[in-house]
């Protein structure tokens, strides 16, 4: 049985998952990070060492997902898992008034019911079970500032990071019967491939949306220039995880100002107004 604290980290495939991965290995984790394709997991392995693990499920099979966690408790043998991290998820832009019901329901499937199943499946190695001894692990979920200030053309993203906010606090609260803490992570703009292809405007490109969705793309493209990188927010994580009484959510931005203070302060209708006129998606005039 190895001493090491083991984790489980969803999406450890790019971005932020593999960042985190990666930092958490360097700290003397075990760790065991979820991927889809076995091609991506030996290569990881190969990468990271016998420290990383890997699980091959996708989020949304929850026959998979029962196997990961059996694997993960015959590699625990008994000992408690010190945390699990809830990265994976899928953003697709697009206004909500086109946008397929498939594409919003794959986010919803995903980000939502996906993390959820994840979560009872690995809740028992934290310590949520009758009679469990030892010191309880905690739950990460790797949320937004879209889960309190909602932009355009990401509705479906959005709705599921506003879902997040609320399942994270309904189950702090239902956990403390077992004391195992659950924060949430407020993101806010990171240099990670999610966007990559998940921003395709051409199919609203006879719809009176496009020219709107475009610029809102120049934005995303910019802001993310600026973003934060994976291994700072890795790096955070590793503190969050290990700090001996965490908060119960952090907001983890490049601009706390910009991104989180003013957006919040302002009233809804002004914030309306300047998203509206930063994109263009302004109602034209009679006769225009």
């Amino acid at each position: 049985m190895s001493t090491s604290p083991t984790i489980v980290i969803t999406g450890v495939s790019s971005g932020l998952g593999r960042a985190a991965a990666e930092a958490f290995v360097r700290r003397g984790y075990r760790v065991f990070g979820s991927l889809r394709r076995p091609e991506d997991a030996q290569a990881l392995q190969q990468a990271l060492g016998p420290q990383f693990q890997p699980l091959l499920f996708d989020v949304t099979d929850a026959e998979a997902i029962a196997t990961a966690a059996a694997q993960v408790a015959a590699a625990l043998d008994g000992a408690p898992l010190a945390g699990l991290i809830n990265n994976a998820g899928v953003a697709f832009g697009g206004p909500l008034l086109y946008q397929p019901i498939e594409v919003v329901r794959r986010h919803f499937e995903v980000n939502v019911l996906g993390l959820v199943q994840v979560t009872q499946a690995f809740l028992p190695l934290l310590g949520a079970r009758p009679g469990f001894q030892g010191q309880p692990g905690r739950v990460i979920n790797i949320g937004s500032v879209s889960g309190r200030v909602a932009a355009p053309f990401v509705g479906a993203y959005v709705g599921t990071k506003h879902a997040l906010e609320g399942l994270s606090a309904s189950w702090r609260r239902e956990l403390r019967l077992f004391g195992v803490p659950v924060v949430l992570i407020g993101l806010g703009v990171t240099q990670t491939p999610i966007w990559d292809k998940g921003i395709d405007i051409s199919a609203y490109h006879d719809t009176p949306y496009f020219e709107p969705a475009r610029r809102f793309v120049q934005f995303v493209d910019a802001k993310r220039r600026q973003g934060l990188s994976p291994e700072y927010v890795a790096a955070r994580l590793v503190q969050i995880l290990e700090a001996r009484r965490p908060r119960l959510r952090y907001t983890i931005v490049p601009n706390r100002l910009l991104d989180t203070v003013l957006p919040g302060l302002l009233p809804a209708r002004w914030l309306d107004w300047l998203l509206a006129r930063g994109v263009g998606l302004t109602r034209p005039r009679p006769g225009a």
